[in-house]
């Protein structure tokens, strides 16, 4: 979906700044996941541990709203966001070569502080919450950004006030982002009253119910990547690819074929479904994803 951020960086980017990440939405199974960073002269860390930044999920939206407004317009401080749109969360964990969702945030991170560096942002010190292990996480940053020290913590964002700022920046842009959602699709009945977006929310799962369609699956909205999308994939209807009909039709029968290079002494790990799709016959990965196949009759 894109990044975002403050004007072009003030005077003080020369001088030595500390930076906080942190994210919002990862285990919704709807909207996006916003990954959000917050940062300012060292010398303005004291000041910033009075203004009033918490937690974001401690925060009612109000509050989170006027600090963000605040910081916005506060020129010791400097911020960035990077909104990840759910179907590239979809689409990079249900690839051939996956992506899972910590090496996806990871990456975020890493973007985020490319770009303050980018902007000649003179970064000494970063602190962010853990995915996964967190000295591995760290080891990982500091092979990466060699001069600035790295502080990965559990809670970060409930002990270090430029964290708790970066919680407040990637939640209400992701709480914006859900509220300014346009949904594409063009089904009857749809509507907006989707709840929280969290897989145990009952305004959700009603939401996710009601909007299953039986060929074309979840709305934009949905991360469908999510295990929690598997229940209301039952009634999907049926699919018959031509190409495993085609291989069963070759069952027990002779035809003519081009040799295959194992025919004729050549070994290769190359599976039976990369050997469908490469002779023209497989199914597009866009519809495998969506396990989508062609039908002639309804």
């Amino acid at each position: 979906m894109g990044s975002e951020a403050s004007p072009l960086p003030p005077k003080w980017v020369s001088k030595p700044c500390i930076m906080g990440i942190d994210e919002a939405g990862r285990g919704p199974v709807l909207g996006p996941m916003v990954y959000g960073c917050l940062y300012c002269p060292r010398s303005y860390q004291k000041t910033l541990s009075t203004l009033s930044f918490a937690d974001s999920k401690t925060l009612k939206e109000e509050k989170r709203e006027e600090l963000f407004e605040s910081l916005k317009t506060d020129e010791s401080i400097g911020w960035a966001v990077d909104v990840i749109d759910p179907r590239e969360l979809s689409a990079k964990m249900l690839k051939k070569s996956k992506i899972n969702l910590n090496e996806i945030s990871h990456d975020s991170a890493i973007g985020l502080i490319k770009k303050a560096l980018d902007l000649g942002v003179l970064l000494t010190e970063v602190y962010l919450d853990t995915v996964g292990d967190a000295e591995k996480y760290r080891v990982k940053l500091s092979e990466r950004f060699a001069n600035i020290k790295f502080v990965v913590a559990k809670k970060a964002d409930s002990l270090y006030p430029v964290v708790s700022g970066a919680s407040i920046v990637a939640k209400v842009t992701r709480d914006r982002a859900l509220r300014d959602w346009v949904l594409g699709e063009t089904a009857e009945n749809l509507h907006r009253n989707f709840g929280s977006g969290y897989p145990g929310d009952p305004q959700t799962k009603s939401w996710l119910n009601d909007h299953t369609h039986p060929v074309f699956g979840f709305p934009s909205l949905v991360r469908f990547s999510w295990g929690t999308c598997t229940s209301y994939s039952k009634d999907l209807v049926d699919v018959l690819w031509e190409s495993d009909a085609a291989e069963e039709d070759d069952k027990g029968k002779s035809s003519k074929r081009q040799k295959k290079l194992t025919s004729v002494g050549f070994t290769t790990q190359k599976r039976r479904s990369e050997d469908i799709e490469s002779s023209g016959k497989g199914r597009c990965k866009f519809f495998q994803a969506r396990k989508l196949e062609l039908l002639t009759q309804f």
